[in-house]
């Protein structure tokens, strides 16, 4: 069985599951409000950001602190008990199937899935800026390119974090233990990215490149400057090692 066929496997499972419905709760928890307060971007602020910008990067920042990596927790936890359940898992393994491809297959659904949510949230973000335009008699829209552009970016940014959680979940069988810790590592990337080691701690890398547009949308672009190097090597790095791990240690639980 190869990757390609692991992967039509586990794409069929995914459709049988609710996991794309947790997709959508975070953007509408975030967009609701956003169209609702549209009216304070444009009272302006000590930035200085204009109020189409102020729009785009306020839904975007809860998207990119919390929302983004508390819905890929969730998603690790989930692609690993949908096998666990009824041995599943087990039973894939005494089939003639590499458990390194079958760790990858679902470490690309669960990319598909980031990549659909940042998709759907692009694909709000037009109608309710359109609202939010006709709210306030002034154009919240921001050009196609751009938005694209930074969710493009940020799906990128987000790879080594992706590979941080998969491995958690991996070697936490326990959903309580890899939750716990997967939620719990977000909350500290505010503090951490603000020190000169932010760079080694993936789950900022989202937030911190978001925060980087909101200085250059500003008066103060000098606040937060994303260098390549270090960041680049580190996180290829990091990546490499996170899924390395995960490939070694997945189903190793359901082996003994």
């Amino acid at each position: 069985m190869n990757f390609l066929i692991l992967l039509k496997v586990e794409l069929k499972k995914l459709r049988r599951s609710h996991i794309i419905w947790i997709l959508l709760v975070p953007l509408i928890i975030l967009w609701i409000p956003n169209i609702l307060n549209s009216g304070m971007v444009m009272d302006g602020n000590a930035m200085g950001i204009a109020p189409e910008n102020d729009f785009f990067i306020q839904a975007f920042l809860g998207l990119a602190w919390f929302m983004y990596p508390a819905t890929l927790v969730i998603g690790t936890v989930l692609l690993c008990q949908t096998e666990r359940n009824n041995h599943g898992l087990l039973k894939m393994l005494s089939l003639p199937v590499s458990s390194v491809q079958l760790c990858l297959a679902k470490f690309v659904v669960l990319l598909l899935l980031a990549a659909v949510q940042l998709v759907l949230m692009d694909l709000m973000y037009f109608p309710c800026a359109i609202i939010a335009s006709e709210m306030n008699h002034y154009q919240l829209l921001l050009s196609p390119s751009l938005v694209f552009q930074q969710t493009g970016l940020l799906f990128l940014s987000s790879l080594p974090m992706a590979a941080l959680y998969w491995m958690v979940a991996v070697l936490f069988t326990t959903p309580v233990f890899s939750i716990g810790i997967g939620l719990a590592s977000i909350v500290p990337s505010v503090l951490i990215m603000n020190t000169d080691l932010w760079y080694c701690y993936p789950p900022c890398y989202p937030f911190f490149l978001l925060t980087v547009l909101q200085g250059e949308m500003s008066r103060s672009s000098d606040t937060f400057l994303w260098e390549w190097v270090p960041f680049l090597p580190v996180a290829a790095a990091l990546f490499a090692v996170f899924l390395t791990l995960s490939c070694i240690c997945f189903g190793r639980a359901e082996r003994r």
